[in-house]
């Protein structure tokens, strides 16, 4: 009986996690006024929050490309690019997700440190390929840049410093090869 509850157990997680997966869009808009308030108010209305957003020209000035990361139910997602498609300043949008994509992030933490602990930050973020981009007698800037679990990784072993700021830029993302982004 125990067996049969653990199984279930198992199965729900499961299934909870494939209801919660992050997923990365791409949204090529018009770059006009207002375009950005209508694509986020087409998320808001399906009760989806929008985790990461990355908003730049495209090689046309006319153009911007809309970089968004958000996590919910695949089905509903769906149903979002489907509404997004509708709206007149949406060229295309498609998610990344499950395609052969590059998806990067940059993170800039600042750190009050002593000179005693300086070393020790200087490793941790040696072994992350960090740049240290600022250096004063109290604090440090590292950045850092990769995917979205080497900069969590890198805050984790960060916190036991006092962290001052952390800013990172959210998630851009490209097709690989001639794919479409």
């Amino acid at each position: 009986m125990q067996q049969a509850a653990d199984t279930v157990t198992k199965i729900d997680a499961e299934e909870n996690k494939a209801t919660t997966a992050q997923h990365t869009l791409s949204v090529y808009v018009s770059n006009k006024p207002g375009v950005l308030a209508r694509v986020a108010q087409t998320f808001a209305r399906r009760g989806y929050n929008i985790e990461s957003l990355v908003v730049s020209p495209g090689r046309n000035d006319e153009f911007s490309r809309m970089s968004i990361g958000v996590s919910g139910n695949p089905d509903m997602l769906d149903q979002i690019i489907k509404q997004l498609m509708k709206l007149v300043d949406v060229v295309h949008c498609i998610d990344h997700t499950f395609d052969n994509s590059v998806v990067k992030e940059l993170g800039l933490i600042k750190i009050l440190c002593s000179p005693d602990e300086r070393g020790e930050i200087l490793q941790i973020a040696e072994h992350f390929n960090c740049k240290t981009v600022d250096l004063t007698k109290n604090s440090l800037i590292l950045m850092i840049t990769g995917d979205s679990d080497k900069i969590d990784a890198l805050t984790e072993m960060t916190s036991n410093f006092e962290v001052i700021e952390l800013v990172r830029t959210g998630k851009v993302v490209m097709a690989r090869g001639s794919s479409t982004t």
